[in-house]
């Protein structure tokens, strides 16, 4: 995976764990992007990070937080990064993507040390989620 950049869009919390809360310290957030029209269910430690129905944030998945290549870890003091420019940040894994055969949706599912996230819209937005890439989700309130 050469491309930094794999994502970026504003999503808007459309509910927040509409099947219930069943952690303390963790909220699912079903949200819907604004430009792509992508629908994104994403779990989020609200003991560090909080958003509201109606809220709207940026959301940027990037392979790398800096213009070096990542080899699986994350060098800690190697200068300016991506991180100086959000509020919250997961990295994690690809664990699976499914395409639907009849349509032009795809769904990608990644892993965040536990904490999920599914993205579902058109392939042409997602492609660049390729399975097993570890990858770093970034947010910012907009």
């Amino acid at each position: 995976m050469s491309k930094r950049y794999l994502f970026e869009d504003i999503f808007e919390v459309k509910a927040i764990d509409k099947d219930g809360n069943h952690f303390d310290k963790v909220s699912r957030f079903e949200c819907r992007g604004e430009s792509f029209e992508v629908d994104l269910t994403l779990d989020i430690n609200i003991d560090i990070y909080k958003l509201e129905v109606n809220q709207k944030f940026t959301m940027v998945l990037v392979s790398s937080l800096d213009d070096e290549q990542e080899q699986g870890y994350y060098k800690y003091n190697r200068g300016p990064s991506l991180l100086d420019k959000f509020e919250y940040c997961m990295m994690g894994k690809v664990f699976k993507t499914i395409k639907e055969e009849k349509s032009s949706k795809l769904s990608v599912h990644v892993s965040f040390g536990g904490l999920l996230m599914l993205m579902q819209g058109d392939q042409r937005h997602l492609q660049d989620l390729e399975l097993d890439a570890r990858i770093y989700l970034l947010i910012r309130k907009s």
